[in-house]
């Protein structure tokens, strides 16, 4: 029989890696070719603001639902978190289980690397 390796054993005893464990390195440059899926309702810089989607600068740290200036859902502002880098992460992968009844309307992102990519290029924003 073959042994199991530690993280699965966290994930048969119902414990979750955090999501950015599984992360590759992430590229900012690559990242900011990829944010152009999301420049169409999001801004990010200093100089970022609220459109069809909330400022994303800054977004790390910042309290879910929080940016005075954009229009949020109930559920995005009753979320009750704090965006970290595996909040963040989790959402990009599937918006609608994180915060179910966002008004974001978006699919998600299952590209590993992409993600990396996107979470590198918001981290240098900051």
């Amino acid at each position: 029989m073959k042994s199991l390796r530690p993280a699965s054993l966290l994930l048969l005893a119902g414990f979750a890696l955090p999501a950015s464990a599984a992360l590759p390195a992430g590229d900012a440059k690559a990242g900011k070719a990829s944010f152009r899926i999301c420049i169409s309702c999001h801004q990010t810089g200093p100089a970022a603001r609220a459109g069809f989607g909330p400022p994303l600068y800054q977004v790390v740290g910042r309290k879910a639902g929080s940016v005075p200036d954009f229009a949020y859902s109930s559920a995005m502002k009753n979320a009750g978190f704090v965006w970290t880098d595996e909040k963040l992460v989790a959402f990009l992968r599937a918006p609608g289980e994180v915060v179910p009844g966002n008004k974001m309307r978006f699919y998600g992102i299952s590209n590993e690397q992409q993600l990396a990519n996107i979470l590198a290029y918001l981290r240098q924003q900051d």
